[in-house]
C-alpha cells in the first residue's frame, strides 16, 4: 500500500490538489470581483474577460496577473480594484491550498501535513507558474501561427481550390484549432505534472501519520467542518449580508442609463375611466350636435326662402322698362 501511494503519478497528484483548490477559492474571488465592479473601482476590457477568469482560476492569482499581462502585451483594465483584488486573492489562495493539501496528504499519502503547508504549496506553485507560463504562451502562440499558415497553404493547392469559402473557413479553423488545442492541453498537463512532482517530494519528506484509517478520516472531517459550526454560520451569513448590501447600494451608480439628449418623453398617467361621467358627457355632446344640426337646417331653409323671393322679384323689374315706349 505504501509503494502504491508513493508511486502516484505527478499529473494525478497535481490535479488532485490544484483542481479542488480552484473550486475552493474561485467563489470567494468571483464574489469580490463582482463587488468591485459594482463599486466602479475596477474596469477591464471585454476582450480580455476570458484571461481575467483564467487569472482568478489560478491558485496563484497574484503571480498569474503579470505573467499573462506580459504575454498579452496589454493591461487587463484600469482601476485600483484590480490590484486590490489580486492582493486579497493571496490569503484566499493560501487558505485554499492549505485546506486541500492537508486533506490530500492524509487521504492519499497517509502522511502528517507539515506546518505552513498552504504557504509552501503557494510559493512553489507560483515559482513553477512564473517559469512555465511564459514558455507555454510562447510555444502555443508559435504553434498556432504555424498551424494557421500550414492550413492556409494546404487549401491553396490546386486540388482544393474549388472548395467554397464557407467550407474553407471551417476546414482551416478545424485544422489549426485542433493542433493548437492539443498542444495547449499537453503543455498544461506538463505544468500540472511539475507541480505534482513538487507535492510528491514534499510528501515523501513528511512524517507518517500516527493515526489509523478511522482516525485519519476523523481528522479529515474536522479540517473541513469546524468545531463551532454556529459561529461559522453566523460569520458567513453576516459577511454575505454586508456584501449584498454593498453590492445593491453601489449597483445603481454603474447601471447604464440613457444620455441626457436621448431621454424619452415622460408619459402622463391617464385618469381612471368613469362610465357615468362618460355617458353624461356623451349625452351633452349629442344634444349640442343636434342643436347645431337644427340651426344649420334652419339657416339652410331661410337661405332657400330668400333665394326664391329674389327670383320672384327679378322678372318684374325687367318688365317695367319695356312698358315705357
Amino acid at each position: 500500500m505504501t509503494d502504491e501511494r508513493e508511486s502516484l503519478s505527478p499529473t494525478k497528484v497535481g490535479l488532485g490538489v490544484l483542481w479542488p483548490a480552484f473550486w475552493t477559492g474561485i467563489p470567494i474571488k468571483l464574489g469580490i470581483a463582482v463587488l468591485f465592479l459594482a463599486l466602479g473601482i475596477m474596469h477591464f476590457e471585454g476582450r480580455l474577460g476570458l484571461a481575467f477568469l483564467m487569472i482568478l482560476a489560478s491558485p496563484v492569482t497574484v503571480f498569474a496577473l503579470p505573467t499573462i499581462s506580459a504575454g498579452l502585451g496589454s493591461h487587463l483594465g484600469e482601476g485600483v480594484g484590480i490590484a486590490l483584488l489580486f492582493l486579497i486573492a493571496i490569503p484566499v489562495d493560501i487558505w485554499a491550498l492549505g485546506v486541500v493539501g492537508r486533506t490530500y496528504f492524509l487521504e492519499k499519502f497517509r502522511k502528517e501535513p507539515p506546518d505552513g503547508l498552504g504557504l509552501t504549496l503557494w510559493w512553489k506553485s507560483a515559482l513553477v507558474g512564473a517559469i512555465f507560463l511564459p514558455i507555454l504562451w510562447f510555444l502555443v502562440s508559435t504553434v498556432t501561427a504555424t498551424a494557421i499558415s500550414v492550413a492556409h497553404s494546404l487549401l491553396e493547392m490546386d486540388m482544393l481550390k474549388g472548395i467554397p469559402v464557407a467550407e474553407r473557413i471551417s476546414i482551416e479553423l478545424t485544422i489549426w484549432g485542433s493542433i493548437a488545442s492539443a498542444v495547449l492541453i499537453v503543455l498544461l498537463l506538463i505544468g500540472v505534472s511539475l507541480v505534482g512532482r513538487l507535492i510528491r517530494n514534499m510528501a515523501q519528506a513528511a512524517a507518517p501519520a500516527p493515526d489509523n484509517y478511522q482516525g485519519l478520516i476523523t481528522r479529515w472531517d474536522l479540517m473541513r467542518v469546524p468545531a463551532d459550526q454556529g459561529l461559522l454560520l453566523t460569520a458567513v451569513t453576516l459577511a454575505g449580508v454586508v456584501l449584498s448590501m454593498l453590492f445593491w447600494a453601489a449597483l445603481p451608480v454603474t447601471t447604464p442609463h440613457p444620455h441626457e439628449c436621448c431621454k424619452p418623453k415622460e408619459a402622463k398617467a391617464q385618469p381612471p375611466v368613469k362610465p357615468i361621467e362618460l355617458l353624461n358627457k356623451d349625452e351633452k355632446m349629442i344634444a349640442q350636435l343636434a342643436a347645431q344640426v337644427e340651426a344649420l337646417e334652419k339657416q339652410k331653409a331661410e337661405a332657400e326662402t330668400d333665394k326664391d323671393k329674389a327670383k320672384g322679384k327679378k322678372p318684374a323689374k325687367e318688365a317695367a322698362p319695356a312698358k315705357k315706349p
